[in-house]
């Protein structure tokens, strides 16, 4: 009698859930595993229109879950963008709000970004809080080691990679960080804003930027062993690849997949970063690269039989950049969208989003919801049934579970970027407000579009519509709250504005 109930048990929880529970892990609380690219445009995948790189892996993906198309970073660069999503704060309430550097780019100068304060609850605490092992590997960029931002003391069990995001402008660096401590690897020291000689041609000495231990390859390898070793516990991994910011640095082989592809010339440094013989097919290869890294954390999970029991969610910090030898055009990185990294137009900030959860998440999903990263903090809270903090964001659960009529919808997005002359910009439905130029000119008018006719954003329609215009304004006085430092503060300054001009 007590083996047929638990046979009846064993079907409904099946039924319920439409999974298999792995041997000692407890299936009500899903893995789940955040991958984070970094640069990455919105057209740069297959799935999402991409026609000269190869992204397989990513495309069936997606053809096993879903995509979203109106979802959104919550600021363009990429140490705020971390902290919002890893605190669930848009860009009025952030406590980071712009890439603040400290130190500089040799070894002996690291000094990592402004961290975290010690009493920051991220998403991290709230996993550990639900009982989840947790992990970062990957690129930090909120505190080093020695700070209140070290990854330790912000809801992190493990962590592995860069701390300060201009050590990872290299792909070949001398060492990345273990749990506190410097892991060397077998590259020697190189200055990656080094430029080359263009007299030279292709004798240039592009092996300068070469080394033997590629830093992407290191986070995939550090990834696996934390899955196994956690496979019979839930376990939350947090994986903000490098990939494909600059510096163009690829393994000669995943560079060779494209070469002779494209009409490329080299790139010798001129807008900064490492120098190439071969821009476009590193760019492509370093996405590939990334799209591999994909595949394989995917195919582990099912080796080890936690696939129907894990969450994997990817999507990229900010759109495509404008330097370092990245083409954007050629390569129609942002989707036709207009605008690129550090801009609030949709081409700095809307992002590729997908997620797999088989069984769960229905197959070859396409979802229209309007979101944004710091709903993650939300979501994930809905997932495992944990309370949090107030926070900026929706749960997304319904949208991803395909329960459209139960999915909670914001009144507004709201953005606000003190970088690159202070900009604001507010998606609310259809429409979509952008403010530039704020700290010199901050009177100066909104733009405003029908994204539903207008995804370029080419028609400003902001003189026909004042009072939305009133409304934006209203929105952006409810949503502001002053910053901390005087160089991120340009909404209502409260000190001379010659202070904060760039």
């Amino acid at each position: 009698m007590q083996l047929l109930l638990k046979i009846g048990y064993l079907i409904i929880f099946i039924i319920q859930f439409g999974i298999i529970p792995s041997q000692g892990q407890n299936s009500s609380k899903p893995n789940i595993i955040y991958i984070y690219a970094d640069d990455l445009g919105y057209g740069e995948l297959g799935v999402y229109g991409q026609q000269k790189i190869k992204t397989p892996n990513l495309d069936k993906m997606a053809q096993e879950g879903i995509r979203f198309t109106n979802h959104y970073t919550s600021t363009p660069v990429c140490a705020p963008a971390r902290c919002m999503l890893l605190t669930g704060k848009h860009g009025g309430h952030t406590y980071i709000h712009g890439n603040y550097e400290l130190g500089g780019f040799a070894d002996s100068l690291e000094g990592g970004q402004m961290p975290l304060p010690a009493n920051t609850f991220t998403i991290g605490k709230l996993m550990q809080q639900a009982g989840y092992k947790t992990a970062v590997i990957g690129k930090w960029g909120l505190g080093m080691q020695n700070t209140s931002g070290d990854p330790l003391k912000q809801g992190f069990d493990y962590y592995y990679g860069y701390l300060d995001q201009k050590q990872a402008h290299n792909y070949y660096p001398t060492h990345l960080w273990e749990n506190g401590k410097w892991d060397s690897l077998q590259n020697k020291p190189i200055n990656v804003h080094l430029k080359q000689d263009p007299s030279k041609g292709m004798s240039a000495d592009f092996a300068y930027y070469q080394g033997k231990d590629y830093a992407p390859a290191k986070m995939t390898e550090k990834a696996l062993k934390f899955i196994q070793q956690n496979m019979e516990q839930p376990f939350f991994i947090y994986l903000p690849y490098t990939l494909p910011h600059v510096s163009l640095q690829a393994p000669a082989e995943w560079v060779n997949q494209y070469v002779g592809k494209f009409s490329e010339q080299p790139y010798f440094g001129g807008q900064g970063y490492a120098s190439t013989p071969y821009p476009l097919s590193t760019y492509a290869a370093m996405i590939s690269y990334l799209d591999a890294q994909v595949g394989i954390i995917l195919n582990q999970l099912k080796l080890l039989g936690i696939d129907n029991n894990t969450l994997v969610l990817f999507s990229s910090d900010n759109g495509a950049t404008f330097n370092g030898g990245v083409d954007r055009h050629f390569f129609n990185s942002n989707g036709g969208l207009r605008g690129q990294k550090m801009e609030l137009y949709e081409g700095g900030i809307r992002e590729p989003f997908i997620a797999r959860w088989p069984g769960k998440i229905p197959a070859g999903s396409i979802s229209s919801h309007i979101s944004a990263q710091y709903d993650m903090m939300a979501t994930l809270a809905e997932i495992t049934a944990q309370k949090m903090p107030e926070t900026d964001g929706v749960s997304l659960l319904p949208s991803l579970l395909g329960k459209k009529a139960q999915q909670k919808k914001h009144d507004w997005l709201y953005f606000e970027y003190p970088e690159n002359g202070g900009q604001i910009a507010i998606r609310m439905g259809d429409w979509k407000a952008v403010k530039t130029e704020v700290k010199k000119h901050p009177e100066k008018p909104w733009q405003l579009f029908d994204l539903s006719k207008d995804t370029t954003e080419s028609k400003d329609l902001a003189s026909q519509y004042p009072a939305l215009i009133k409304t934006m304004n209203e929105i952006v006085e409810k949503e502001h709250q002053q910053a901390h430092i005087q160089e991120w503060e340009f909404i209502h300054p409260k000190f001379p504005v010659k202070l904060i001009q760039d």
